[in-house]
């Protein structure tokens, strides 16, 4: 069993849902694996993604549920994955009989280079965790091999599009080849930062140089540095 939860089709990039809808669901169906994609629900039933409780007509966001960078650089506190992963998945395997007495063996795709981030994840009473990749001596340089192996395009790292994480080079690629993904990026930033203007707070920022996104991001070709901005660490949001 492969669960996906899926923040939102506004939300999750859109590369990432195309790699799902188009590659990974149809090698599923064809190798009898079971791929399921969850969402997060209210509870009248109706479905809540991650850019919809940002962009909610009459919030304040506050607190703002992904990691906005604070005025003075820093990453704010954030309740993102907890919300639309963790808790999306675990309420799936309570559902399905996981329990404390009878707990779900949930597998987390930490490689061996990385394993540092096995020890920020905490272990819930119904699930017990274990980490594959590291049994197998998987490298992170592997996943690309292993993946071609399978026939399979190799995908690009998932997020969501307007995640605070992403480099200063992933932010000038959106610019470059989806304006219209960018653009909806600076939008939202504004958005957050006229609520927090109104409450007389300061203002956060998509971006670790404390600027507006269209101010900080080129518009130009440069040099694909890497210009060593924060990530998720916890296993739930980034293939």
């Amino acid at each position: 069993m492969f669960l996906f939860a899926d923040v939102g089709d506004d939300s999750e990039h859109p590369a990432t849902l195309a790699y799902v809808h188009q590659h990974a669901a149809p090698f599923a169906a064809s190798h009898h694996l079971d791929l399921r994609e969850l969402r997060r629900t209210r509870r009248d039933g109706t479905t809540e993604t991650l850019y919809g409780r940002l962009m909610r007509e009459g919030s304040r966001s506050i607190p703002i549920p992904i990691p906005v960078r604070m005025s003075n650089g820093a990453p704010g506190t954030r309740s993102c994955t907890s919300d639309f992963k963790i808790c999306v998945i675990g309420k799936w395997l309570r559902a399905h009989g996981a329990s404390a007495t009878n707990p779900a063996t949930v597998g987390i795709g930490i490689s061996v280079d990385e394993i540092h981030r096995a020890n920020n994840r905490r272990c819930e009473p119904y699930e017990r965790i274990v980490y594959p990749l590291l049994d197998l001596g998987v490298r992170r340089a592997d996943c690309p091999r292993i993946i071609r192996s399978a026939g399979l395009p190799v995908p690009s790292k998932s997020a969501c599009w307007f995640c605070p994480f992403h480099r200063l080079t992933n932010w000038q690629d959106m610019r470059r080849n989806q304006p219209e993904l960018f653009a909806r990026a600076c939008d939202l930033e504004t958005t957050i930062n006229t609520r927090r203007a109104a409450l007389g707070r300061d203002p956060v920022w998509l971006n670790r140089y404390a600027a507006p996104l269209a101010d900080v991001v080129p518009d130009i070709d440069v040099l694909p540095f890497d210009d060593g901005d924060g990530t998720c660490d916890g296993g739930w949001c980034f293939t």
